[in-house]
Formats: C-alpha cells, structure tokens, sequence
C-alpha cells in the first residue's frame, strides 16, 4: 500500500506488497522487494536496491550522496539485502568511485536508531548496531558482529566476524574476529564467549580460539609470532581459521 501523501517516482520499481508511508519519498532510480514497508518521513533516493521483508521506520535517509567532499555526482550505488530492520533516523549512503563504487549491507541485520553507515562500507550478515554506532566510509564489518552504542569506527577499518564492542568503543584499528573490546582507544577483553555458544560453536572450539587469543594478547609474543602460533592451532581446529586470515590480511594493525 503507498499512502497517498508519498511521493513514488514512475521510474522506481517496487515489488509486491511494499507499503510506503505517509509522507516519504521514493527516487528515480530506487528498487525495493516484495512485502517491504517503509515508515513516514523516510527518503530513499540514489540508485538504491533493497531486498525483500525489510523495516525501515520513520525518518530514514537511505541512498543519499556521501560525505566525501571528492564526491562528485558518480553513479554510485547503495544495495541493501533481505530482513533487515532499520530502525528511525539511519542514514545510510552511496558508495564513490574511490573505492568499489558501491556501499553493501547484507541480510538479517539489526540496525538500532541513528545509526550511520557511510560510503563504500560492507556490512555482512545477522549483524546488530545499538543506537548511534556510526561508521566512517571504507569499513568492513563481518557478520553476527555486535557494535553497541555509540561506537565509532574509523575510515577503512575492518571487524571481524562474532566479535563484540562494548559501549562507547572507538576503533582506529582492526578488530579481529571473536575478540571483545571496549574504551576509547579500543581495548581487547577476551573473546565473545557467550555469542559463540548461542551460534553452536562447540565447547573444543570456543577453547581453541581462547587459545588463538592469549597467543596474540596474552602470551608477550610479536606479532608475527602469534600469527605462526595461531595458524599452528588453526591446523588442528578449523574454527581457529577465520583469526589467522584476518590478521594476514590486516593492513592497518589489528587492536591491541
């Protein structure tokens, strides 16, 4: 159902079943999926994709230019995935022709009031962001990771999957995978334990990977060193592989 006080582009294609709120505003170039609803007030503009069985409540603003004051009216694109809900005053934007182009946030995420995911980020999968987290543009963060409130995370800074931010953490570094952290600047304090048992990790591998943390944090070994231990643990226990890749691939140091 569109309420007759929206405004829907003819160019927009909206599958079946959308319902579009009092007052909101859907642009040229935007497409949403089957049984989707959108709250008054929210605007949706730039060439913007959504899946299917989406929430955004009121005052969203989904697709609009970036914050990057190189922007310079590119084609860019924001694609949203499956079951999200976004709750009110999100502001999520395009990508740039800096980076790939495109700004991706993927399914079943969890995304709290005045939350901002900036340009060119990627969001995966079964994420949660409490009220005011905010992204800076190039961050990547991996799925079922948890940012409580007002965490901030700097440009080009990656989160790894299943790990956890306390309340107020502010990252400038990476954050591998499994690892909690807290404090401004972030600081590591274990493992996310708790989330790792509710998402059927096994009591072997939950202590494997407390093993592939202490080897990093606690053991007083370099960098390298810990990342040769860790890839030792990882042979014998696979859930121990995603840690070892993520600090391979690290180009901006990971917290410590």
């Amino acid at each position: 159902m569109i309420h007759p006080t929206a405004i829907v582009h003819p160019g927009a294609a909206l599958g079946a079943n959308v319902a579009v709120g009092p007052y909101s505003i859907i642009g040229e170039h935007v497409e949403i999926g089957d049984n989707t609803r959108i709250g008054p007030h929210v605007v949706i503009e730039g060439r913007t994709r959504i899946g299917r069985d989406n929430e955004i409540f009121q005052f969203c603003s989904i697709g609009a230019a970036p914050q990057d004051k190189k922007y310079d009216d590119e084609p860019t694109r924001l694609e949203i995935g499956d079951r999200n809900t976004i709750r009110e005053f999100c502001s999520f934007n395009v990508g740039t022709s800096q980076d790939a182009g495109v700004t991706r946030v993927g399914s079943d995420n969890w995304v709290m009031a005045y939350v901002h995911i900036a340009h060119d980020c990627e969001v995966g999968d079964h994420t949660i962001f409490a009220n005011n987290a905010t992204l800076a543009g190039h961050v990547h963060v991996g799925d079922w990771a948890i940012l409580g409130g007002f965490t901030g995370v700097h440009q080009f800074v990656r989160v790894g999957a299943h790990s956890f931010c306390g309340v107020g953490t502010v990252l400038l570094q990476d954050l591998p995978p499994f690892v909690t952290v807290a404090g401004n600047p972030a600081k590591p304090h274990g493992i996310n334990s708790e989330g790792l048992r509710r998402r059927g990790f096994s009591a072997e591998g939950i202590a494997a990977i407390k093993r592939a943390y202490r080897a990093l944090y606690r053991s007083g070994l370099s960098f390298d060193e810990a990342r040769t231990r860790i890839g030792e643990i990882a042979a014998d226990h696979s859930e121990v592989a995603p840690f070892g890749a993520f600090l391979s691939a690290s180009a901006r140091g990971v917290v410590r």
